[in-house]
Parts: structure tokens; sequence; C-alpha cells
């Protein structure tokens, strides 16, 4: 009865130990991303201005979630711009809506074309990367909302610098590249077809080309897309999830280059994370807004033309949390 009593004792030493051990680990973890994660003090819009919130989808309890992420090159803005001799206004150049249906199983990642020619409330016709420049994250979220008349949950910029951290503290992501290219930001690289294994500037330099393409844009998100494919399946992968080190390293890479809304703080992410604890790299999936192709302004400027009917149909499908349904409708292929 002692020993039995002795390894109870030990046993419930060990439970406590491991429990405050953890609980540490993630309050440090927490205070990382809260710390050096900047906070967007007036992310949204005035109210008056928004569509309302959706009721718990039935059976779901939950309602559908929009995150508005959005992608600035603040280093190659600079660079292009001072070439140019014009102000480096902030930009989005990389404009994600990621979808996370009620049912917390399935997450949608939608491209937006930057050049994308939109009414931006206020001010008339323009690239929709404008409305950042011209009003601020309330400006572009109130953009995106106007068109596809859904609420936005929450918004995260990220500066493409955090990408080549985020790289290297995953000890490089291997890329399927479908269209090889000499780069135009790392010189005298050639990235070859097929799987690339990329480090943290090799990262960075396939992200923000666009100059090496035809289609500029469209494959440079394609790219984009590619990339974060292979890092939501590197990370979702066991071995990631379940190793301290490398979630630390992944979180103080990342955090720094990070803006969010007030309320997306590590509490909430944590609770989110739960949520989509059985979603895989499978149930992610990236497609691009269809498009009418590119066409001129009438000030001259190079746009890409929007498509309404694909606008209406996205907008519905959201509105009825069935955008798995669209996409198959469509024949999107992950990243199309």
């Amino acid at each position: 009865m002692h020993r039995g009593r002795r390894l109870l004792l030990d046993v419930g030493i060990f439970v406590i130990v491991a429990a405050v051990i953890a609980g540490s680990y993630l309050f440090n973890l927490a205070r990382t991303f809260d710390t050096n994660s900047t906070k967007i003090e007036q992310a949204f819009p005035a109210e008056s201005t928004r569509p309302e919130k959706p009721p718990p989808a039935q059976g779901a309890g939950k309602t559908p979630m929009n995150i508005l992420l959005l992608g600035s090159d603040s280093r190659g803005a600079t660079e292009a711009d001072a070439e140019k001799g014009v102000a480096t206004d902030p930009r989005a150049d990389t404009l994600m809506l990621l979808h996370i249906l009620a049912e917390r199983k399935n997450i949608y990642t939608m491209s937006v074309m930057r050049d994308l020619w939109v009414d931006i409330p206020g001010h008339g016709k323009a690239k929709i990367s404008a409305a950042l420049a011209l009003g601020g994250t309330p400006l572009m979220v109130q953009t995106i909302e106007s068109i596809f008349k859904q609420r936005i949950d929450h918004v995260a910029m990220v500066d493409f610098q955090g990408f080549k951290g985020l790289t290297d503290a995953l000890g490089g992501v291997t890329v399927d590249i479908k269209v090889p290219f000499n780069s135009s930001h790392l010189k005298g690289h050639y990235f070859q077809a097929g799987p690339n294994t990329l480090n943290g500037d090799e990262a960075l330099a396939l992200v923000r080309e666009r100059y090496a393409y035809a289609d500029g844009d469209y494959q440079r998100v394609r790219n984009q897309q590619d990339y974060l494919k292979s890092v939501i399946k590197k990370t979702i992968d066991g071995q990631t999830l379940s190793n301290p080190v490398t979630i630390n390293n992944l979180v103080g890479a990342l955090s720094p280059y990070v803006s969010v809304d007030e309320s997306l703080d590590a509490a909430s992410l944590a609770g989110l994370a739960l949520e989509l604890r059985d979603v895989r790299a499978p149930n992610t999936v990236m497609f691009t807004l269809p498009t009418a192709g590119t066409g001129t302004s009438a000030d001259g400027q190079s746009i890409v033309l929007p498509l309404p009917a694909a606008i209406t149909h996205i907008s519905d499908a959201l509105a009825a949390d069935s955008l798995g349904t669209y996409v198959g409708e469509n024949h999107f292929q992950n990243g199309n």
C-alpha cells in the first residue's frame, strides 16, 4: 500500500510538473506573438457601412469565418518606387480571402488579383490594391465587404520579409515549380521546373517574382498559393506540430512581420486552432477569383477586368456557407 501510494504520488507530481511546463511554454508562445506582432488599432470601417454578421449555421453552432489576408512587399515596393521617383504609399501586393466553413473542417482561400478594377467606396473606380493607400485597412475591408456582401471577421497583414524567416524556421520548404524562371530578385538564381527545396531567400524571391512571366501577376499568385500550400503541408505534419522548438521558432520568426486586428490575439488564435484540429492539408483549398482578363483603364492603367457573374456566384456561396460546392462545380484545382 505504501509503495502504491508513493507511485500515485509520483505520478501526480509528474502530471502537475508537466502541466506547469506546458502552461509556461504556451504562455511564453502567446506572449511572443502578442508582443512582437503589431495591432491594427482601427482595422474595420464604420459599423453602419458593414454587412450584418450571419447567424450560426444550423447544427454547427458556429458561424462561417472570413479572414482578410493582405501581403505587403515593403522592401520591394520601396526599391521599385524609388527607381521611378514616386511616393511609397502602403499598398496590398497580395489579397486573399480565407473562408472557414461553419463545420470547421474545411478552409477555402481565394486570391484576388491586386489590379482588379473595382468601385472603392468614396473614391470611384480604381485598382483594388489602391484601397489601402487611399484609406488604410478600414477602406480595404469596406471594399472587400462591398464586393462580396460578406462581413470580414479578422484582418491580418504580413510583410513578405516574414516568409524568409518562416521558411528557414521550417528548415526549408519544398515547392513544385510549375514554370521555371530566372529570378529578378535573386540575381543569378534559376528556379528549375519540379520540386525545389527553398531556403528563406529563395522563398522570398519566389513569392515576389512577376517580371519573369508573360502573364505577370497571374503566375505570381499561383506561385504564392503553391508556396503557402507547401508551408501548410509541412506545418500540419505531425513532426512539426509536436516539436516545441520548431513551433517557437515559427512564431518568433513570423510575428514581427504580422499586423492583426485587435481581436486577433494569441488567445483567439489558440481557440481557432482548437476548432480546426481535424483539418489536414487536403482540406485547405486555394483558388483565384475568376476574372475577364486584362485591359486598360480610361486613364491608361493596366488593369484586371472583373467577371461580375463569378463575383455574384461566389458571394451567394459565401452567404450560404457552400463555397466548397461552388469550387467543386467549377472544377477548380487547388491553386487555379
